[in-house]
């Protein structure tokens, strides 16, 4: 009722005076389209009208986008709705206002002090809401507080980062990777999207430079500081334009003046500020021919999209060497002696044992001064070379370039705690209690959430360059990914590099193939019918801005391509990539998923195969897949006999979980045909961060599969039957001939190397248990997914 009543109380609000800026778009327009975005009880998540949603909000930030005065006005009636929403008690829509207030306020040119003081009051009151509503607000309060001492900084710093502008003064980095499944974005889908990117780093005149993006930022400050009254839009805006490359300077004048004014923090005056900017802009403009103040509007700054790559993601370890190469052309990389010798994964061993300490390291004693003059002809190149590998490598003259040093800028440091402390720190579940099972939850078994501390942009401790990984696809990507940041977090804790120089943010939208393009067989329809993105439909579920803004665009982006090859021409403005920017831009509230460890013995070469997987394992035997199918006829005919009920004899020990959080050891023996397990829940209410376990039995009376939640499970044939294993349902990642299987939480590699570490150095001699400063750290190793609001209970 109370939502009712809220809902029609929207129309009779009186807009706040903008000054001498009037807003193009109507305030009713405005108000319609606010309310046209909020989530009613009406909508279902299945009608399309749920899913119109994200295309709304597009939509209504390209009407403000063009025009100051709009953004304004836009601020004034969002915070006009969460206040109402407070009062009401409708919690649902405030995670939907409220991001979509923070983003407005970005771009806004202008901002009042009087409104910034509204906007922060409201943020601090959610303060003293349950989760996931304190750690957004915690998050945005910041910012907003910040904001209002150094206006145009959230701006300024985006701009920075996003853009990788080389200064001194804010040495943060960002950049956007897009990984799609090459299965689902092969030819003309791929193509788009690909073409999309391209479009996204244009603007209205063209491909934007560095240039363009720092007049941007010094006219968005500027403006941002002065308001309307002190500062003329266009005629700041003309002044930049002639400038040319004297920009530079000024670029870097205003950055250290917003950078020094944080730094103060309250101890400075907000008007020092204001006096320094507006001494600034009159240097700018005093060449340039006067207008009136009385009637010149301020000139908009739109907020350009993220520097972002397309890459069809063929091999496993194409992420990381796109990364590497990404962060060599960095300027950060000459900071951290990035080199390449040390940090091409290509050459890299991303599936050896961590290197253990005591390895033999083979040295060279140097005569030479080290100077390249000083070398003569005959002298060999010189390089370290493990004991191991002296079998192998051999020291070699290098005839063809005899006057250039060749020797490696470091040797491989042997693994210590130090650095394996380094590893657990990075891992995003440190420091939120031990757990044997289920990846730090201590007793209690529903999914970790949140962790917004660690999203904060104005920390001083965040790693100087920020990856975000976006995965496009359906759950075959997602297993790669896991697999993939499984290796990278094995390869640091052998030598870390990366850990402490890139923070890594994993953003995921589901995209599944169109059911159009499968045959006709049974087997592809059956894939066709089933839920190929579990994931991305339990985040959707948690989460309901995520399923109006990322589900929504999957569903959208086959449409969108077919449309495009029908009408044969390029989109008219970037669609796709300012809707991922979006989604990397207010997507920090992480959910957790559990990657699980494999271990498979297999009959015909008695060998032991490791793997990992996230979302599903699949079981079948082989030999009874034809005859399940022909007795299915049988029932359907009516002729089906108990002795033709078959299977073949599993012994099964798993952990069983419970509400307690106590698992308990059970076992038992099973006659079965196939068997499924999975790791992301069905449904909201069953949210238990543990596997289901699902198979059928033939002789059971019952026609339901039976379903045990498990933590962990060892899986035994007997009667020489194998099996045939998939993960993550990739065909690329099956196994056969399996004989037995054991399934559990899969171990963070550092802590592995810290509890190695901590034995050869005799730490813990009186028993193997954690201490200090171990049981109060992960040992399970997740994969968090970034999303809008985490886990909405």
């Amino acid at each position: 009722m109370n939502k009712i009543q809220w809902l029609n109380q929207s129309k009779r609000c009186i807009m706040e005076p903008t000054g001498l800026c009037s807003p193009t778009v109507p305030e009713s327009e405005l108000y319609r389209s606010i309310q046209a975005l909020l989530l009613k009880e009406t909508d279902s998540p299945q009608s399309p009208d749920y899913f119109n949603k994200g295309m709304l909000r597009w939509t209504l930030h390209k009407k403000v986008q063009n025009n100051p005065a709009n953004s304004l006005a836009l601020v004034w009636v969002l915070i006009k709705e969460l206040e109402k929403a407070e009062r009401w008690d409708c919690r649902k829509f405030i995670i939907p206002l409220l991001h979509t207030l923070m983003y407005t306020i970005i771009q806004t040119a202008y901002i009042p002090d009087e409104l910034y003081k509204r906007v922060y009051g409201f943020c601090k009151r959610l303060l003293t809401y349950p989760h996931p509503y304190c750690a957004i607000s915690l998050n945005f309060t910041r910012q907003i507080k910040t904001e209002t001492s150094v206006p145009g900084l959230m701006y300024q710093r985006m701009i920075v980062a996003e853009q990788r502008l080389k200064n001194v003064h804010y040495s943060f980095q960002e950049r956007v990777f897009v990984f799609a499944d090459p299965d689902i974005f092969s030819g003309a889908l791929g193509q788009m999207i690909s073409a999309d990117i391209e479009a996204s780093a244009s603007g209205p005149e063209g491909l934007m430079s560095p240039l363009d993006h720092m007049r941007n930022v010094v006219q968005h400050s500027i403006q941002a500081a002065l308001g309307f009254e002190q500062c003329q839009g266009p005629k700041l805006a003309q002044a930049l334009k002639d400038m040319g490359q004297d920009i530079e300077p000024y670029f870097q004048e205003v950055l250290a003046t917003l950078e020094h004014r944080v730094e103060e923090g309250s101890r400075g005056e907000g008007g020092t500020l204001r006096d320094r900017l507006r001494q600034l802009y009159n240097k700018i403009v005093a060449n340039t021919h006067s207008g009136s103040l009385s009637h010149q509007p301020l000139r908009n700054c739109p907020l350009p999209n993220p520097e972002m790559s397309f890459h069809l993601w063929t091999q496993d370890l194409d992420i990381w060497r796109e990364l590497a190469k990404c962060f060599r052309s960095s300027s950060l990389s000459e900071s951290f002696s990035f080199s390449q010798e040390n940090e091409d994964f290509e050459l890299g061993d991303m599936s050896g044992e961590p290197v253990p300490s005591d390895v033999t390291r083979i040295s060279i004693q140097s005569t030479d001064s080290g100077i390249e003059r000083d070398l003569s002809s005959s002298e060999p190149s010189l390089s370290y070379v493990d004991a191991a590998d002296m079998n192998t490598c051999e020291f070699q003259k290098n005839e063809q370039e005899p006057k250039k040093l060749s020797r490696q800028k470091c040797i491989r440091i042997k693994p210590n705690i130090k650095y394996s402390m380094i590893m657990l720190g990075d891992d995003p579940s440190f420091g939120v209690g031990g757990s044997e099972g289920r990846g730090g939850r201590g007793t209690t078994l529903q999914r970790r959430t949140g962790s917004s501390g660690s999203q904060n942009s104005f920390s001083k401790h965040q790693k100087r360059f920020t990856a975000k990984i976006v995965a496009m696809g359906d759950d075959r990507v997602l297993g790669q990914l896991a697999k993939a940041y499984f290796f990278f977090r094995k390869r640091e804790a052998q030598r870390v590099s990366l850990t402490m120089k890139i923070a890594f943010q994993f953003y995921y939208i589901p995209v599944r193939k169109d059911p159009t393009t499968f045959s006709l067989d049974k087997d592809n329809l059956k894939d066709s019918e089933r839920d190929l993105c579990t994931l991305g439909s339990y985040l959707s579920m948690v989460d309901s801005w995520y399923n109006c803004n990322v589900k929504s665009l999957g569903c959208m982006i086959p449409k969108l391509a077919k449309m495009q090859k029908e009408s044969s021409g390029r989109p008219a403005e970037p669609f796709i990539s300012d809707w991922i920017s979006y989604y990397v831009r207010t997507g920090r509230q992480p959910v957790y998923f559990t990657i699980y460890s494999v271990k498979m013995s297999l009959s015909c070469t008695k060998d032991t195969v490791e793997d990992v997987f996230l979302t599903h394992l699949d079981m079948v035997f082989p030999e009874f897949k034809q005859l399940f199918a022909s007795l299915k006829e049988k029932q359907k005919k009516g002729t089906l006999k108990a002795a033709d009920m078959c299977g073949a004899v599993v012994s099964m020990n798993y952990k069983k979980v419970t509400l307690s959080g106590r698992d308990v050891d059970k076992g038992m023996s099973r006659r079965m045909t196939e068997a499924h397990i999975s790791a992301v829940p069905s449904s909201e209410t069953e949210d238990l961060n543990c596997l289901t376990l699902s198979f059928n039995e033939p002789q059971a009376k019952s026609k339901n599969n039976t379903v045990f939640q498990i933590s962990s499970i060892k899986i035994h044939t007997s009667e020489g039957r194998s099996l045939t294993v998939t993960l993550d349902r990739d065909c690329r990642r099956t196994f056969k001939h399996v004989q037995s299987i054991d399934i559990s939480p899969c171990l963070d590699p550092g802590y592995c190397v810290q509890q190695i570490m901590r034995s050869k150095s005799k730490l813990n001699l009186r028993d193997n248990k954690d201490a200090g400063l171990s049981k109060y750290m992960s040992k399970g190793l997740s994969l968090p997914i970034n999303t809008f609001a985490g886990i909405v209970n």
